[in-house]
This record gives C-alpha cells, sequence and structure tokens, in this order.
C-alpha cells in the first residue's frame, strides 16, 4: 500500500521546483573485476557513482517506507524511483574520492540533497487504511485526550471544567484517522491527581497523570473560551443569546520526554452558536482538524531524529573513522559525524536516523548493529542504553587496533547484510565478490545467482585508501 504513494512521488518529479530536500550521505559500490569494468574505467566510475546516487534516493524512500516493504517491493521501486536519480537528486555537494578497498569492491561516499517533498505529499493522501499501516509501523501510540472550557461566568480564578462533548468529538475523529485514543475517567480521580502532581512535573491534569500511570504516549490539551453575549432586536424587542468563541488553544505532550511537540492557538472571528453545546461540538470538530493532519505530518511522518551515539571499546581513532563509514552505507542512516574520540574510553558520533523513535531501540539492534556484527561475524556490537537522545553501545572485540582495523576493511560492507538481491546483482559481478556477499547475506546468494547466471569470473584486489579517503571526505 505505501508503495503507491512512492509511485505517485515517481509520477509528481519535476512538478514543484519548490519541493523539500533532504540531506543524505551514502556510499556507492562496484566490482572492479567485472570484465566491463576491466575494459572501460570509466564505466566502473559511473556505475560506482549511480550506485552511491541510488542509495542516497533509497535513504529518503525510507524514511516514508518501513524497511520491509521497501525491500518486498524493491524491484518496483528501483524502476518507478530508484532508477530516476537525474530527477530526484537536486546536487551533490561533495564526493570522496573513489578506493579500492581491501573487500574487494571500489567505494565512493557522497553527500547529496534529494527532492523528498512529492514523497510527503502523496503519502498525505493515503487511505485511512494506508494511514494505519503508517501509524502502526510507527509505534501505533496511544492518545489521551483532555479539553477544558472557560467562559466570563466561570471567571479567571475559577477552574477550567472538562467538557465531555469537545473531547468526545476529538476522540472520534481521532479514531476516524486512524489513531488509538486512550479513555480517560473523570470525577473521582480529580483528588488523586491532585495530589500526586509532582509526579508529572508539577503539572499534572486528570488526563495527564492517568495517561503516565496507564502507559499513554502522547496527551492532548485543549483549552477552549467562550463569551456569552446577549443580543435583543430593535424591530421586535427579542433577545437572542448567543455563545461567542473566543479563543482556543491546542498542544500536544510526549509523555516520555514531556516535550511539548505540537501545538496551535487560535483567535477566531465572528463565530457564534445558539448554545454552549453546539459550540463545543463545533469547536471539538475544529481541534481534530487541526491535530489530526498537522499531528501525523509532524510525528507519524517526521523525516530524522538526531542522536548522541557513544562507543566504547574501539581500540584506535581509525577504527572509529572506520565504524563511522560503515554507518554511511547503512540504510536507516541519513548522516554521521565522528565528533571525538578518547582513547581506551569512547568514541562520540552524531548519527542522524530515518524511523520512529518509539521504534528506535528494535532499529537499532537489528538494522544498525545487526550488520555490524555480521560483518564481523560474531556479536561485538550491544547496545547498552537508550536514554533520550543519548545511546551507549559497547564493542566487545578485540582490543588489538590491526586485527579491528583488518576486520574493518577486508569483511564485506556491512550494508549488505540488508541488501536486496536486485542490488546485489548490480554489485556482486564475479565469483570472488559474490563470496564476499555469502559471507554476510547467505540467505540471498542463490537468489544473485539466478539473476546472474554465467556472468561471474574471478577478481584480484590491491592495496587500501579507505582511511585517507574517509577522513577527507
Amino acid at each position: 500500500m505505501l508503495l503507491c504513494a512512492v509511485v505517485s512521488w515517481h509520477a509528481m518529479v519535476g512538478v514543484s521546483p519548490a519541493a523539500d530536500t533532504v540531506i543524505v550521505t551514502a556510499e556507492g559500490l562496484a566490482d572492479p573485476g567485472a570484465d566491463t569494468y576491466k575494459r572501460d574505467k570509466g564505466l566502473l566510475y559511473d556505475a560506482l557513482l549511480d550506485d552511491a546516487k541510488r542509495q542516497a534516493i533509497e535513504k529518503v524512500v525510507g524514511i516514508y517506507v518501513e524497511g520491509s516493504s521497501l525491500v518486498e517491493n524493491y524491484s518496483l521501486i528501483h524502476d518507478k524511483v530508484l532508477s530516476q536519480t537525474r530527477g530526484l537528486i537536486k546536487t551533490i555537494h561533495k564526493k570522496s574520492e573513489p578506493w579500492l578497498g581491501k573487500d574487494g569492491f571500489m567505494h565512493i561516499l557522497i553527500r547529496a540533497e534529494v527532492y523528498s517533498g512529492q514523497a510527503q505529499s502523496a503519502l498525505q493522501e493515503m487511505s485511512r487504511a494506508q494511514r494505519i499501516d503508517l501509524i502502526r509501523d510507527f509505534g501505533n501510540p496511544k492518545i489521551a485526550v483532555s479539553v477544558t472550557i472557560r467562559d466570563s461566568k466561570r471567571g479567571s480564578n475559577v477552574k477550567p471544567e472538562r467538557s465531555q462533548v469537545a473531547e468526545n468529538i476529538l476522540k472520534e475523529h481521532l479514531a476516524r484517522f486512524g489513531y488509538r485514543v486512550w479513555s480517560e475517567e473523570v470525577g473521582k480521580e480529580l483528588d488523586v491527581a491532585s495530589a500526586e502532581k509532582s509526579l508529572i512535573r508539577g503539572q499534572a491534569d486528570v488526563a495527564t497523570y492517568y495517561s503516565h500511570k496507564r502507559g499513554v504516549d502522547f496527551v492532548i490539551r485543549g483549552e477552549v473560551k467562550f463569551k456569552p453575549i446577549s443580543l435583543r432586536l430593535k424591530s421586535s424587542g427579542i433577545q437572542i443569546n448567543k455563545f461567542q468563541l473566543t479563543s482556543w488553544t491546542v498542544k500536544c505532550i510526549d509523555n516520555r520526554s514531556g516535550e511539548e511537540v505540537f501545538f496551535n492557538n487560535k483567535v477566531p472571528t465572528r463565530m457564534s452558536w445558539n448554545t454552549e453545546d453546539a459550540a463545543l461540538v463545533a469547536v471539538g470538530g475544529l481541534l481534530s482538524d487541526e491535530f489530526t493532519k498537522d499531528f501525523f505530518d509532524s510525528q507519524m511522518m517526521q523525516k530524522s531524529r538526531i542522536y548522541q551515539l557513544e562507543v566504547q571499546g574501539l581500540p584506535s581513532y581509525d577504527s572509529g573513522v572506520l565504524f563511522k563509514k560503515e554507518l554511511i552505507g547503512l540504510r536507516p542512516i541519513l548522516n554521521v559525524d565522528f565528533r571525538s574520540f578518547e582513547s581506551s574510553t569512547v568514541a562520540n558520533f552524531e548519527v542522524e536516523f530515518t524511523g520512529s523513535e518509539l521504534k528506535f531501540p528494535e532499529l537499532l539492534n537489528k538494522a544498525i548493529l545487526g550488520s555490524l556484527n555480521a560483518k564481523f561475524r560474531k556479536n561485538v556490537f550491544h547496545l547498552e542504553s537508550v536514554q533520550g537522545s543519548i545511546v551507549k553501545i559497547l564493542f566487545k572485540g578485540s582490543r588489538n587496533a590491526e586485527k579491528v582495523r583488518e576486520r574493518f576493511e577486508t569483511g564485506p560492507p556491512s550494508s549488505f547484510a540488508s541488501a536486496t538481491p536486485d542490488r546485489l546483482a548490480g554489485i556482486a559481478l564475479t565469483k570472488v565478490s559474490l563470496k564476499k556477499v555469502g559471507e554476510i547475506n547467505p540467505e540471498v546468494v542463490a537468489t544473485v545467482v539466478e539473476y546472474q547466471k554465467d556472468r561471474g569470473k574471478s577478481s584480484s584486489s590491491s592495496g587500501s585508501k579507505s582511511i585517507e579517503a574517509i577522513k577527507n571526505f
């Protein structure tokens, strides 16, 4: 289903010159042992750069399409999107020097600006079923609702009243849009919440308190202000009573961090109703229309999140440089910055990830550390903790810097662990390179062979310039 949105993206390329863009760092790979490339080194470089461009686009597609869906539909996505590098890549800001690695492959790193606005526009027009799939992919968050009302009769010194009418309208719209709505009790729990405000940073109300206890992910707080007005018609003397909406506000709190992830205020003009209930029904609809789409855009379709990775145990600065290079090649990682290194203690990286914060530990363990461990052929990278934006990883491999560097450089690229047969068939063009693929992703070798019968011949590799190329990138 999400694939349809990606196909729509391709159809819209070129329509909007002001489309949003994303800066992405990617790695391109090519097999220098292929006969075609031996005869023409220019073709080798073109293939290398084309693969880097496709990986940059694939990372942007991965922002909006779950990894499993991307893999399952890779051929069609490749034909409709990934192959269209000229239309989707705005510019390449930086390229490394290409180098022949000890793993037998040619490598290049690029930092590219890729159009992404068309993909977002297409996803905004998804059907409800497709939205639900995406919301579930992003953790299927629970949302609690609290709407209070205040008017001139109640006064500023009177505690605002909860509006069941407005809350129920908002809940109905949220559920219709595809979110899970968590019911909150009112009344008798108010004293409990007041007594335990300190648990919620001194700002607790009923909905927030109970959402904290019940594991709710987000809390929507809305406040609506009315002004009762009376008008007497001069011609008939009939008095008309109305409720005029003077302002309303809505905000959403991430219950795990306390961060206000969405907020908006409105001061409407000439909006009034004959009864307060009619006004609240209308306001509930206004709140929900405002929230559902904007929250979906800002949270479910959030492009990326930045984390600080603290990797303990890497034996040398060069091993930190090579660790960075492996991260660049992985699909869920848009950008990596190697910030600092302290011998025998910790290497610090700032990493921009795609995907939901709710599923981040799973992504980190499977797609990132799993791929790195496959390269090392054993579990040497371990997730120690995820606390907010701080991630701690422990390297339990050899303390011999030369051995670690040798494994980084001679082992197959970590990106092969999650690469599709289609991509691998375009890279591993010889028996030697195909053997390298088998070291890290043996399940796909048979499929790759089907793509390339009678195409592979052995090749040899030379020394490595990887450290210099990566450092200068």
